[in-house]
């Protein structure tokens, strides 16, 4: 599967987010092959939205702009380390500054380690949390401020099919953090429901981007192509989803053609989380 800047039987429907000032939380780009991040951030443009992408590398959210301005979109790349307060309060106040508001938070942001709770160190449990988990809280709670000054918007948090189901290998810390990302998004959703935020969950399953590739192949026992072969093997649809699958369920919770859907969950994963076998 390659990782095309295209998305070949798709067409844009366009504007489906014109106007909104959206804040882009690990929207960087890797050096090769298109993640969700970069996925997203290219579809939010190509329907209107003006975007500040944040990331912890500042280089990688330098070159998802730099894809933005390849299709003539301009882009505000923005330094932002998730796990601490004071830079995602930063880099809200920086978004605000050069936007002029934020109408819509995207929560990218994910590592992953695996393992179970014997074999996963306690560094490393800390660690996914305070990216996965307390990533997400902090960036609610210094761009929430900002939304409501603008009369409200959407959040949009990524988590993942691993949040309900086993997956086939130990995943405890990522597993945990994700599941957290559910409940809390429920939370936030109905707390400010009244106040025209809405916030929801897309869940992506078995996907082809960068970020599996090393890390999960040792896990699946193998070489990564044999990884992406038994992954595919494991979908029902008989292949992976990849990130434009991400990014489309992203947009349409962060449109106004969801201005109804709150507090729940969008599962893009061709089927696995309904198998019982």
């Amino acid at each position: 599967m390659t990782h095309s800047e295209e998305e070949p039987g798709r067409t844009p429907a366009g504007g489906r987010v014109a106007g909104k000032a959206i804040l882009m939380l690990g929207g960087g780009a890797p050096a090769e092959g298109l993640n969700n991040g970069k996925a997203a951030a290219l579809l939010y443009a190509r329907e209107g939205a003006r975007l500040a992408i944040a990331d912890r590398d500042l280089a990688a959210a330098e070159r998802t702009c730099a894809a933005l301005g390849d299709e003539g979109f301009a882009a505000t790349a923005v330094e932002a380390d998730v796990t601490d307060s004071d830079s995602l309060a930063r880099a809200c106040a920086e978004t605000r500054a050069q936007l002029g508001r934020i109408d819509i938070l995207h929560n990218n942001v994910g590592i992953a380690a695996t393992g179970g709770p014997v074999e996963t160190s306690e560094d490393s449990w800390n660690r996914v949390i305070a990216v996965n988990q307390t990533g997400v809280f902090l960036a609610c709670k210094h761009a929430i401020p900002y939304m409501l000054q603008g009369g409200g918007g959407a959040i949009v948090n990524i988590s993942s099919a691993a949040a309900l189901r086993w997956i086939g290998f130990p995943y405890a810390a990522y597993t945990a953090s994700k599941a957290a990302v559910l409940a809390l998004t429920q939370n936030v959703a109905l707390q400010y429901a009244g106040q025209g935020i809405r916030a929801n969950c897309v869940l992506p399953g078995l996907m082809d981007t960068p970020m599996i590739r090393e890390p999960l192949a040792a896990s699946y026992g193998a070489d990564v192509e044999t990884m992406l072969a038994k992954r595919n093997a494991q979908s029902p649809t008989g292949k992976m989803g990849d990130a434009w699958d991400t990014a489309y369920a992203a947009l349409f919770l962060a449109s106004d053609e969801a201005r109804y859907v709150n507090g729940t969950q969008i599962i893009v994963d061709g089927g696995l989380t309904q198998r019982c076998a």
